[in-house]
């Protein structure tokens, strides 16, 4: 790479604390012998830095279109007068002043999408919305030809209405020496992850009506009030307990806790349906039996490791059946558990390092 050392800009729209995808990048090209910056929001829940340098921007507003516009503004002038090799916009919500600047000074550009964002749920509900995140998509997207996602389909996606072609950056944890899982009287149902729209929290909840254990969510989001008034509307308030946000570890610690991983996103829009998400992963590598819908790319993989119960229906009855009966089965959790044993060796970071790696050594000598 020369004597200089390649200096790196990512740009998010989080507080970069619980963003463990980033966390893993910014690490392993720090560690790679890049200067690396990763931009995101200042909140209050905001964490010191990590190895690599971290940088949070002040903003007035905290979500809906005013975030955004500010958003755009902030880190377009902070962009501007930085001294960058490569500049990554991080989906599509810090791809515009990524662009400008880009273009402005002329640095390369690099695109990592970890959703097909317009059609996210919370995207594809609001019609106005929609139209705006559409329009910077199909103006945008197109300008950013080198790039990753998280998943052959999703890269499939982006090549057939961009014309782009990205590479696959699967979201894997780390290998782990071992999975030293914890033994428990209580039986507790996780989900790990976003509380956010399109998530499968309408079906979940009222599946709890039916099951007679505990559900442990580790997260927060968007959907936060409706999820608390779809528990108490539902009166499951005595089996969910509510963590918010923990750090990557504490989180770990619960799945290696729980007895069943699940995770339910919507089939509508392309991003649920195509994606490959960080918990599938994350269960995996804890040893946790998850329960997930028979989606292509979790169908694909369960096919060599079968470490998840897939379901094709998509109501409470199906769910809660489908929970008892795993809840009930200790031969196939234990199956499951050394199918996870197995498939963590060929899903984790470490494979996919390598190929991070080589992406950006090529923007480098470019």
């Amino acid at each position: 790479m020369g004597t200089a050392t390649p200096i790196i800009y990512l740009t998010v729209t989080n507080s970069l604390t619980y963003d463990q995808r980033m966390h893993r990048i910014c690490t392993s090209l720090h560690n790679n012998g890049y200067q690396v910056y990763l931009v995101g929001i200042k909140r209050p829940d905001s964490l010191p830095d990590r190895p690599y340098k971290q940088i949070r921007l002040t903003s007035w507003f905290q979500k809906g279109k005013l975030f955004y516009l500010e958003n755009h503004m902030r880190l377009f002038w902070f962009l501007l007068f930085r001294k960058a090799g490569l500049l990554v916009a991080n989906d599509l919500d810090t791809a515009l002043p990524v662009w400008l600047v880009s273009k402005i000074r002329s640095i390369p550009r690099l695109m990592d999408a970890h959703e097909y964002f317009i059609e996210m749920k919370e995207v594809m509900s609001r019609p106005f919305v929609y139209r705006i995140w559409s329009g910077l998509a199909s103006f945008l997207l197109p300008r950013f030809p080198v790039g990753y996602t998280v998943g052959g389909l999703l890269a499939k996606k982006f090549k057939l209405v961009y014309g782009v072609e990205y590479d696959v950056i699967r979201n894997m944890p780390l290998r782990r020496n071992s999975v030293d899982r914890v033994a428990s009287a209580d039986k507790v149902l996780l989900y790990q992850g976003a509380v956010n729209q399109g998530r499968g929290f309408e079906t979940l909840i009222p599946a709890m009506r039916l099951i007679p254990y505990q559900l442990v969510i580790c997260g927060d989001g968007n959907f936060m009030d409706e999820l608390r008034a779809l528990i108490k509307r539902e009166d499951v308030d005595h089996r969910v307990q509510l963590t918010g946000m923990i750090p990557p570890e504490a989180l770990r610690d619960w799945a290696l806790r729980a007895t069943i991983g699940i995770a339910l996103p919507d089939r509508e829009g392309a991003n649920q349906y195509l994606a490959l998400t960080n918990k599938f992963f994350n269960y995996i590598e804890a040893g946790l039996p998850q329960i997930t819908y028979r989606y292509p790319e979790y169908e694909a993989i369960n096919g060599q490791f079968p470490v998840a119960m897939l379901l094709n229906e998509a109501d409470p009855e199906s769910v809660s059946k489908a929970v008892n009966e795993l809840m009930d089965d200790e031969s196939r959790r234990m199956s499951m558990t050394n199918a996870c044993i197995q498939a963590r060796e060929v899903y984790c970071w470490e494979n996919e390092e390598v190929k991070l790696l080589s992406i950006y050594k090529r923007q480098f000598q470019r």
